[in-house]
């Protein structure tokens, strides 16, 4: 399987499967501030997260993405259903998935890591906590991992 030579290709593609549209907000915010390299591709449900994954409909022209930011509660399919799904298929299973949540529950957390999520980290409440974040997933996934094309 081909690999992607370092540095990352610009812009990354990140698909945000979120619902709560002061999150959507506050993180757009935040990859802004933080200056991040990426084009932030936005769905509210988990049916549109796997129509995009899958490239149905009206996302039959969507990219793939270089990263997964995930909700766990969605409205229609489920953030856990969506993973289940998208590390069962052998085109999307090298995607990696970061689980987005507020929840700290370990049985959430552990759910997440059961169901193959890459990582799982828990959303901060305030936007320099978020854009400190959102430049560790830059730094660690978008420079330091190699992922496959």
């Amino acid at each position: 399987m081909p690999y992607r030579n370092k540095p990352m290709p610009v812009p990354a593609e990140i698909l945000l499967v979120e619902d709560n549209p002061g999150d959507i907000r506050l993180l757009q915010e935040a990859f802004k501030e933080g200056g991040l390299s990426c084009r932030l591709h936005i769905v509210r449900d988990g049916e549109q997260a796997m129509a995009f994954l899958n490239r149905e409909g009206r996302y039959a022209k969507s990219p793939r993405p270089t990263l997964v930011l995930l909700d766990l509660n969605l409205p229609r399919k489920d953030g856990r259903e969506v993973l289940a799904e998208i590390k069962s298929e052998k085109r999307l299973r090298s995607i990696p998935v970061v689980v987005f949540s507020t929840s700290t529950s370990p049985e959430d957390i552990d759910g997440a890591y059961q169901l193959q999520a890459n990582c799982y980290l828990v959303k901060p409440g305030d936007l320099e906590s978020l854009i400190d974040l959102s430049k560790l997933l830059e730094c660690f996934w978008l420079r330091a991992v190699w992922l496959p094309l």
